[in-house]
Parts: C-alpha cells; sequence; structure tokens
C-alpha cells in the first residue's frame, strides 16, 4: 500500500491559507479534492485534521493522501509560461555568485519580487527557468521582500528543496542582514523580542506588534557604525521568520530601516544625498549543505547601498568584521515548544498502542 506523504512548510510559506499551498505547490490537487481530503480526515497538518481556511506556519508537516487517490487530470490545458528572453535569461545567471549539484545561491537585486502575485508578472519564480538544467527546474525554499537585495538559496533539486525547507524552518541556517536605520538603536546590541501579526485593514500586506494575538518573532542586531544621532549601520538576524520581520521590528523600536516608508513612513528617508530605496540587504547565508559541505556565502551590496555608506562615511570592511553570532537552536524558545509538543505527541500514540495491546486480548462477545 503506498504511504502518504508529508511536507515540511517552508518559511516562505509561512502564514499562508492551506488552500493557498496547494495552489503554489500541488496545483493537481484542485480546492474541491483538498476541500474532500479535509471532510474525510485525509488532511493534517502538525497532526491535526485540517481545513483549507486555516493557515500553516514555517516547520508544520502537511500530510496528504498518496499520489493514487487522487483523479485523473484528463485533458484540462496546462498553464502556460512564457519563455524567456536572451536578456532575461543572462540577466538571472548573472545573479549566481555560488552553485554545487544541489543549490544556488543568487544576489538578487532590489525591485525584484521572489513570488509572482496578482499584479506582478516579473518575478524571480519566473526567471529561474533561466537556470534548468536536465529538465530539472530549480525550486525556491526562502524568500526576500521585493525591495530587499542580497543571498537567496533555491534547491536545484526536490530532494534538496526537502532539505534546505528544514534547514530554515529549524532555524539551523544562518542569515545575517545587514540595513541603514534612521537614528541610532541605544546599546551596541540587543534582542527584539515582540511578537507579531497581519494589521487589520491592510489587506496582510503589513504586520504590527501583537502582544495577544502575534506569532513569536525575534531579531539579534549589532550596530556596526554611526553617522552622529542622525543614522547606524546595523547587523540584523532574524531568530525567527515571519512576513517583514526585520522592517516591522526596527519600526517598533523607532529607528525605521531607511527607504522603508510602509513602516516608517515620512522618517523612513534620510537628506542629503542618501537614496530613498530601502537599504535592507541580505550580506551573508550560512547553511548546511546537502552533502554535508557548508554552504556560507556573502552578497555585495546593490549600488544605491554602498553610495549611502560611502556618504555618510562608513568604512565597507567593517561590518564583514563582525564575527558570526551563532545562537543554539537548541536553545530558542520556539524550538523547545515544538520539541515538548513532538514528545507530547509521541507518548499520546504509545499510549494508544498500550489501549490496542490490552484490548486485543479481549474474548470475543458471544452472540
Amino acid at each position: 500500500m503506498t504511504e502518504a506523504r508529508t511536507f515540511i512548510v517552508a518559511e516562505e510559506d509561512d502564514g499562508i491559507r492551506i488552500d493557498r499551498w496547494f495552489k503554489r505547490h500541488m496545483p493537481d490537487a484542485n480546492f474541491n479534492i483538498v476541500s474532500r481530503w479535509a471532510r474525510t480526515g485525509q488532511l493534517r497538518v502538525a497532526g491535526k485534521r485540517a481545513v483549507p481556511g486555516d493557515r500553516l506556519e514555517a516547520g508544520q508537516e502537511i500530510r496528504v493522501p498518496p499520489p493514487e487517490a487522487m483523479p485523473a487530470r484528463g485533458d484540462r490545458p496546462q498553464p502556460r509560461r512564457e519563455p524567456l528572453t536572451e536578456d532575461e535569461e543572462r540577466f538571472v545567471r548573472e545573479m549566481v555568485i555560488y552553485r554545487d549539484a544541489h543549490a544556488f545561491v543568487l544576489n538578487k537585486p532590489p525591485g525584484l519580487a521572489t513570488q509572482g502575485g496578482t499584479k506582478t508578472t516579473q518575478h524571480l519564480d519566473r526567471l529561474l527557468d533561466g537556470l534548468a538544467e536536465d529538465d530539472s527546474r530549480p525550486k525556491l525554499v526562502h524568500r526576500l521582500d521585493k525591495d530587499t537585495s542580497g543571498a537567496l538559496l533555491v534547491a536545484r533539486t526536490a530532494r534538496a528543496a526537502g532539505h534546505f525547507s528544514k534547514a530554515f524552518s529549524g532555524r539551523t541556517a544562518r542569515k545575517v542582514y545587514w540595513a541603514l536605520v534612521v537614528g541610532v538603536p541605544g546599546p551596541d546590541d540587543g534582542l527584539i523580542d515582540a511578537p507579531l501579526a497581519k494589521q487589520p485593514g491592510s489587506g496582510g500586506e503589513k504586520m504590527h506588534v501583537d502582544e495577544d494575538n502575534g506569532l513569536p518573532a525575534r531579531t539579534r542586531w549589532r550596530t556596526i557604525d554611526r553617522a552622529g544621532n542622525r543614522a547606524a549601520w546595523v547587523e540584523l538576524q532574524p531568530l525567527t521568520g515571519r512576513t517583514h520581520q526585520l522592517r516591522a521590528h526596527m519600526a517598533a523600536i523607532g529607528h525605521p530601516i531607511v527607504g522603508d516608508a510602509k513602516y516608517g513612513g515620512p522618517e523612513a528617508f534620510l537628506t542629503g544625498g542618501i537614496s530613498r530605496k530601502m537599504h535592507l540587504h541580505a550580506r551573508r547565508l550560512r547553511i548546511d549543505g546537502v552533502d554535508g559541505k557548508v554552504i556560507d556565502q556573502s552578497a555585495e551590496l546593490p549600488s544605491h547601498f554602498a553610495e549611502s555608506l560611502a556618504t555618510l562615511g562608513f568604512e565597507p570592511m567593517a561590518g564583514d568584521m563582525m564575527p558570526l553570532d551563532t545562537p543554539d537552536p537548541a536553545k530558542d524558545p520556539v524550538t523547545k515548544q515544538r520539541r515538548v509538543a513532538a514528545a507530547a505527541k509521541t507518548r499520546r500514540k504509545e499510549r494508544r498502542g498500550e489501549r490496542r495491546s490490552r484490548g486485543s486480548g479481549a474474548q470475543p462477545k458471544r452472540r
């Protein structure tokens, strides 16, 4: 008998509805199929029955029926993907800063969306066709905001995608961002621990701190350099993976990222020739590769960010002199909570097994 399939929710899918997850990753399973799986108890998330409208969290396990349980697609037309132009293929190939048999690391430019949407037709996911080899198309396993630049990893195979998705959701991957912020945070380093939730009335496009209903969100920050009281160059490490986490957290402590009008409003801009573009860059990515080799790559700054550092008198080498801060994932509260839940689930299964064993020894009833 074919086993049910399980998938791990990637960081890029944190917070989306289950039906949206299927539309992204299993388009063969339309809404009616997913609804039927939910009604019959075959769709489970984190071990519990789920419905299409439930929202997912990064790291959760999705269980779906085996492929044989899906009806044939018949002659339904397949979605047609527009072929890339030579310029588009060259564009995406020039982003590559690292490659091996399992992954590419790209330096995504600012202004390019990672994935498509209702009004977004030009995005990195489409351009990945330009990196396809042997009919194997690279797969996204995490994402960056449209206006955020820097290191982004894509998997070259389905097996590699599963490996990297677990690394991101399990917080074993380390991501280091550089940001230029308005003003200077008080101490030279700190931890922002502020739960985040989607802001009502924003259509899910903006996050805000919500102590009562927000999901856990933690960001470590360290000051690299400062320009008087005007601005600071900071290093940010997200210890969780919430949408817009770094942007929302820096704005919440009164130091919005330069160029981030969504969270900082008019106060997010500096005068004196400083670009109005977003100054948030994924500088470094460190993650265990599929073959055990560590992938540790740094992405060069976009021109507007580099020019702003020079204008403010910052020395570019200073950022790379900061030692990599690697908090122990085992001590992370979210990791501990997941382990406690997993242990409790195992104990429940063992108790159910004991009850079934006791019941199997009973004598059958006489009719």
